[in-house]
């Protein structure tokens, strides 16, 4: 994780300096502030440096007690969680006006087709924890992605996942049935197509990481690739080609359509 990344969010260390400039200004002691907000000191002391988020009650009673007149209620606006990390927010904006878009996913259920259930479990499971707001937000975000498959008929959605994806128990046995039964259920969808890469097919190529290749209304072909804690969208036609051509070997060595569906019932049937 680089230094940037480690770093709480710039709104939370720029509102709590707020709150404690307001406060001193106004005389108000951070053992007071405590009092009335029923919070340990250490509590308060944090999110003053900004690194835990000012809360709503902090904003309110600051603000009644220092006179800032709205001013310190304000950022609680500007508190919200984002629906997405900062490093995938470029690529959300193009997939949502993409033509076409395929996808290889070796180890996780890409998000677009996820569950709820299956959403949260990874979502509420990242580290540093994510408190429960961001979580609802982020879990909420990717459900409504999904609105594209009905919202978007004629945008094309190709899916390829490898098999070890389809075996991680994500939630435990019934989060999963419910997991494989939503990808049988979106892939009858005319505008989508999914596949099944089985385990031994490919060698490292198929191990090699997650990767969405996207064409543009102006038929601009881009490349997306993400990592636990990094993600690039790519412009350059050399490495769009290279990750074209590995989305082509792939797709090649796996299950049709049709036998991938049967593929993903009897899994389901399984467990």
């Amino acid at each position: 994780m680089t230094e940037a990344q480690s770093q709480p969010p710039m709104a939370w260390r720029y509102c709590g300096d707020q709150v404690k400039l307001w406060r001193e200004s106004a005389g108000v002691s951070r053992e007071d502030l405590c009092k009335e907000t029923n919070y340990h000191y250490e509590y308060v002391k944090s999110m003053e440096n900004g690194r835990r988020k000012p809360t709503l009650r902090l904003l309110t009673v600051a603000d009644q007690m220092c006179g800032a007149q709205g001013k310190l209620l304000a950022a609680n606006r500007y508190l919200k969680p984002e629906p997405y990390p900062a490093r995938s927010q470029e690529y959300m904006l193009v997939e949502a006006e993409a033509i076409a878009l395929n996808f290889y996913a070796p180890l996780l259920i890409p998000g677009l087709l996820q569950t709820e259930e299956y959403a949260r479990t990874l979502i509420s499971e990242s580290y540093p924890p994510l408190d429960d707001e961001t979580v609802d937000a982020r879990v909420k975000a990717r459900l409504a992605r999904q609105e594209a498959f009905t919202r978007r008929p004629t945008t094309a959605f190709g899916f390829v996942v490898y098999e070890a994806a389809l075996r991680t128990m994500t939630g435990g046995r019934e989060v999963m049935r419910r997991q494989l039964h939503r990808l049988v259920e979106v892939g009858a969808l005319r505008n989508v197509s999914l596949q099944v890469l089985r385990v031994g097919r490919c060698g490292g190529l198929a191990l090699n990481g997650s990767f969405v290749l996207l064409e543009t209304v102006d038929h601009e072909h881009l490349t997306y690739i993400e990592a636990p804690e990094t993600s690039a969208l790519y412009s350059d036609p050399a490495k769009v080609s290279e990750l074209s051509q590995s989305h082509g070997m792939i797709r090649m060595q796996a299950l049709g359509v049709e036998d991938s569906a049967q593929f993903i019932k009897k899994l389901a049937e399984e467990l």
